[in-house]
């Protein structure tokens, strides 16, 4: 363990009682800041009769009731706390779950986003001296990037902002600056390998030490490698990190080098799981993510519902935080497929596509079945030279990894090359879902 990241006085590694209180106090805080600058919560409390004095505890929050994607989209201005002269970003969300929304964050919000990136990059092992490679945009109003770049800065570390795509760049970039980490979505490196591959660049002797993955899943739930992390490692020896984030709660769960989980860090967000019947369930057991962000200056959220499936992990880790870490992220609550009596989640399908060598792209549509049941179609394209019988390939893939076989296409890879890739899309669409809601 390299005691030289951990920070003196981190309420990481006080005690659970320590963090809780600690936890509590700054709730109490945020309460009185919305009750006094937030329209929209203002309205929330005098239409539910809600005295944020009597909100003493975690536990208290129950009273209130949950902010969902929907009121964000309806009543986006009554969420901002603050004169928009104070506004000096401008981000939005990326629409996972339907129309983008957008969010100021004041010089504070960004210093917040500063402070919880070098937190997580400490998590990640990372300190001065370290030189991280950022494989993400930092434009199209993408909170991501610029929280990563803010957060390495104050860090201490270097960073080269060389952007998404272009395997060429990057591994000329690599050659020229010798990064030891890669920040990326994880699937790209499988490009990166390729790319080193067919160019005779010895990658396995390249500075590259660490790589964290963003946007995509890198483990099961018992925290062993995914088949995309192993198909990763057995290419490449090296540290694979796993992170969790949303623009909406502008805080990162990043693994430790345990790899048991995303921690929370508990001065920037309180986080709840919630069962099917909207009550908080069991640690250890799955739900919905909720989040209660604490001291965001411009818009601050209270239980808002992330849309994502996951548990928390109480357990002292070995790194010695008492803080609870999150397991990796199911799936999302709005995308549950139900199919051929299997419960299945858009990750699930990822994880086989990803790692089939022939395939080239995909894109995933669930959409409704003459019978009113859910009916999922994989859109394949190949590389070149594939033979044999593709389609029952996979459907054998799929079967054995999910006990069910969706509809299989192949298409042109130009054509899916368009769906992945929609001219205002930050982020590559490999799910589509056309059910009728």
């Amino acid at each position: 363990m390299n005691n030289e990241i951990i920070m003196k006085g981190d309420i990481e590694f006080c005690s659970v009682e320590e963090i809780n209180l600690y936890q509590e106090g700054l709730l109490r805080k945020a309460l009185e800041y919305l009750a006094t600058n937030s329209p929209y919560y203002k309205r929330v409390f005098a239409e539910h009769n809600i005295d944020v004095n009597e909100i003493q505890t975690i536990e208290d929050l129950q009273k209130i009731p949950f902010t969902e994607k929907k009121d964000l989209q309806l009543y986006n201005d009554d969420f901002l706390c603050c004169p928009k002269e104070k506004i000096v970003d401008y981000i939005t969300t990326s629409g996972t779950l339907g129309d983008p929304v957008t969010f100021g964050c004041t010089d504070a919000d960004l210093e917040r986003l500063a402070y919880n990136e070098m937190k997580s990059f400490r998590c990640a092992g990372l300190g001065p001296g370290n030189i991280v490679q950022l494989m993400t945009t930092m434009d199209k109003r993408f909170m991501a990037g610029l929280a990563y770049f803010l957060g390495v800065r104050k860090l201490g570390a270097s960073i080269i902002r060389v952007g998404n795509g272009i395997p060429e760049l990057q591994w000329d970039t690599i050659q020229r600056i010798k990064p030891d980490t890669i920040m990326c979505v994880p699937s790209f490196i499988l490009r990166l390998i390729q790319y080193a591959e067919e160019h005779n660049i010895d990658y396995k002797k390249s500075s590259i030490k660490r790589i964290i993955g963003i946007g995509e899943g890198l483990r099961e739930q018992d925290f062993s490698l995914n088949l995309l992390g192993r198909r990763i490692n057995e290419k490449w020896d090296v540290e694979l990190f796993a992170t969790y984030s949303s623009t909406e709660m502008g805080a990162t769960f990043s693994e430790c080098e345990c790899s048991r989980g995303g921690h929370v860090h508990p001065e920037l967000i309180i986080v709840e799981i919630i069962g099917e019947d909207n009550k908080p369930v069991a640690d250890g057991e799955a739900g919905e993510v909720v989040v209660t962000t604490l001291g965001v200056e411009a818009m601050p959220l209270l239980r808002f519902r992330t849309g994502d499936i996951a548990a928390k992990c109480v357990e002292k880790c070995e790194c010695g935080r008492s803080s609870y870490r999150l397991t990796p992220i199911i799936g999302r609550k709005n995308n549950m497929i139900k199919y051929k009596g299997t419960t299945l989640y858009p990750p699930a399908i990822n994880d086989v596509l990803d790692n089939v060598d022939y395939v080239e792209n995909y894109v995933i549509e669930v959409r409704d079945s003459a019978a009113g049941t859910d009916e999922v179609v994989v859109k394949v394209g190949l590389k070149q030279g594939v033979e044999g019988n593709v389609e029952k390939d996979l459907k054998d893939r799929f079967r054995s990894r999910l006990r069910v076989a969706p509809i299989v296409e192949i298409l042109p890879v130009g054509e899916i090359q368009k769906i992945n890739f929609p001219a205002k899309s930050r982020k590559p669409i490999k799910f589509i879902d056309n059910r009728k809601k």
